[in-house]
């Protein structure tokens, strides 16, 4: 049993928790602004605070520092029905335990409920260490609802906390350079990002990018030249496709990691590294290892986190809000007003493979909006790849909006095992439209 304060403005959902909650043989106490609750905080002394951000006295990041002042070590769930994912970077560098998106799951509460249970047994063995780190404002962000988007999100507000290496997989325009520069904003924003492609450069011109050279140190190189490593400063080198770097640069690189210092190429003076590396790839290194083409020192070093970043396929439910971004982005850069998908070309990218990715998908819409005509994207306009080694996912032609509505909503509760809450996330619409659309439609899951 732990006690649990929820701190919410919505009052059903708050006495809706309140009832399973205390089901569960918890102490539960419900406070629906942030006045309220920092009293209730003092009084009760909880173990977990679940936290709703949209609070009408204070929003509730900014209540965060005072909860935490009031009570250090206190675990806090953020709870929000907002779609800006940079929230949950600001929750989590910030202190927050953990970040869940309304509508909640129920399930997964409970199971957070047991973590804290573990977190009190430990906190009474002396096991307890907590650090909140000062809150800042963090625009960049990964378009996305997808749970693993938003665990990206947490993951790079726990590692704003540190300087520690990162390895960032994923296939090739999945957006592993938007996740360095969030977490660089996040940790460092007031330090330089440098950025640099290691397949861009031979490997004697990459050593001197990184490290700079000495005056003479070869021919050409008739002046001083500061490298990568040391105009970065204190923030972010970001290596991008470190699998094509040579063996004889990953040695050296090496000596980087292991001793925070680095000599310019032709020079003898040791100079200090303070960044932090993060490094990407879309190859599998674990395989070059085993090849003898990448150092498995190395390697270890660089995969002290990994975040991995999933394929566009895998989370086609972004598809749509991921598409709208896009389009208000290129009508930006075009100086004109993006326009609008067509409920067929909305699925037809959503039924796209999409082995490019998100920098595929940006592709077709910039060229869908230049030949376009009028307001609307309709289906002609979207010329999309074909994967050589996938086929097309049928794209459906049923003949009228609601016969491929039904379609769709059952494929998509089919995809997510009949999953309400889930479904009705990835389809963008409440549970109870969603509940409503299955009667309408006359859907029943199938018996296994």
């Amino acid at each position: 049993m732990i006690k649990i304060l929820i701190i919410d403005d919505d009052q059903a959902l708050a006495r809706s928790l309140e009832i399973q909650l205390k089901a569960e043989c918890h102490k539960v106490v419900v406070a629906h602004n942030v006045s309220d609750g920092m009293t209730a905080l003092e009084e009760l002394i909880p173990d977990l605070v679940l936290l709703d951000l949209n609070l009408p006295d204070k929003h509730g990041l900014k209540a965060l520092p005072a909860i935490f002042a009031n009570l250090p070590g206190v675990t806090v769930v953020i709870m929000t029905g907002n779609t800006e994912n940079s929230e949950a970077v600001d929750a989590m560098r910030d202190g927050a335990f953990d970040y869940l998106r309304k509508p909640l799951d129920l399930d997964e509460l409970l199971q957070m409920t047991v973590k804290v249970e573990s977190l009190k047994r430990r906190k009474f063995s002396g096991d307890n260490e907590q650090e909140v780190p000062p809150p800042k404002a963090f625009p960049l962000q990964m378009i996305g609802s997808d749970r693993t988007i938003i665990d990206i999100h947490k993951q790079i507000g726990l590692l704003a906390r540190s300087r520690v290496t990162v390895l960032v997989t994923g296939e090739s325009g999945t957006g592993k350079e938007l996740v360095a520069s969030i977490l660089h904003e996040a940790s460092t924003p007031d330090q330089p990002f440098v950025a640099i492609n290691c397949s861009a450069f031979v490997s004697t011109l990459l050593e001197s990018e990184l490290f700079g050279h000495e005056k003479g140190a070869f021919t050409g190189a008739d002046q001083v030249k500061k490298g990568k490593l040391e105009f970065a400063g204190k923030g972010t080198v970001f290596l991008d496709e470190i699998g094509d770097m040579s063996l004889d640069l990953q040695s050296k690189l090496l000596r980087v990691l292991q001793e925070d210092e680095f000599v310019r190429v032709g020079g003898l003076k040791t100079r200090t590294f303070e960044a932090r590396i993060v490094a990407a790839t879309h190859r599998n290194l674990q395989e070059m290892v085993s090849k003898g083409t990448f150092r498995q020192d190395l390697f270890y070093r660089l995969n002290v986190v990994n975040i991995e970043v999933p394929p566009l396929r895998e989370r086609r439910g972004d598809i749509g809000n991921l598409a709208t971004y896009l389009l208000a982005k290129i009508a930006f850069k075009m100086g004109r007003q993006p326009l609008r998908l067509s409920t067929a070309s909305h699925l037809k990218l959503r039924a796209g493979n999409w082995p490019g990715n998100v920098r595929e998908l940006e592709n077709t819409l910039t060229r869908a909006m230049v030949l376009a005509h009028g307001k609307e994207i309709d289906v002609d306009d979207l010329v999309m790849q074909q994967d050589d080694n996938e086929e097309q996912a049928p794209f459906p032609v049923i003949g009228t909006l609601a016969a491929t509505e039904k379609m769709y909503i059952r494929k998509a509760l089919a995809e997510h095992n009949w999953n309400i809450t889930h479904t009705a996330l990835t389809l963008d619409i409440s549970p109870t439209t969603l509940r409503k659309k299955i009667t309408d439609y006359h859907l029943k899951r199938a018996e296994s």
